[in-house]
């Protein structure tokens, strides 16, 4: 990420969280232990991050290039509601990163949610031909 670039950076984090995604997990998504795959869950983060980052700034596309540390807290199971929280922590010139919370609605406990994981996830801005561009410039 940029050293040198003006940032922005969100103190507001309770009053600016929104739902990206929320899906039900299905059999397909368990590994051999009957709980959901960790690597469902990431993929997941990161498209609730990329929502949010288009989301926020209006810029179309973007690319991971980190994940910062996971520790999965909870497994998730099959019938599981989970839902991924997604909010803007910095912006610069040409990134962005994106804080994102993982909670499950566990099936049938009528509401009884669980904190999974959180992850904060940069990405970078991108033109059509996948090269670097600041934010909100597409480089046409």
């Amino acid at each position: 990420m940029e050293n040198n670039q003006s940032e922005t950076q969100n103190s507001n984090s309770e009053n600016k969280r929104e739902v990206a995604i929320r899906i039900t997990m299905m059999p397909r998504d368990t590994n051999a232990h009957g709980t959901v795959f960790g690597g469902i869950i990431l993929s997941y983060i990161d498209v609730a991050g990329g929502v949010e980052a288009v989301r926020y700034t209006k810029h179309e596309r973007f690319v991971t290039v980190a994940m910062r540390e996971i520790i999965f807290l909870e497994p998730v199971f099959i019938g599981d509601l989970v839902s991924f929280y997604a909010e803007t922590v910095k912006v610069g010139k040409t990134s962005i990163t994106v804080k994102v919370a993982v909670e499950a609605e566990r099936f049938g406990s009528r509401g009884q949610s669980v904190r999974v994981t959180e992850a904060e996830v940069v990405y970078v801005a991108v033109n059509q031909n996948r090269e670097k561009v600041m934010i909100g410039n597409s480089g046409e």
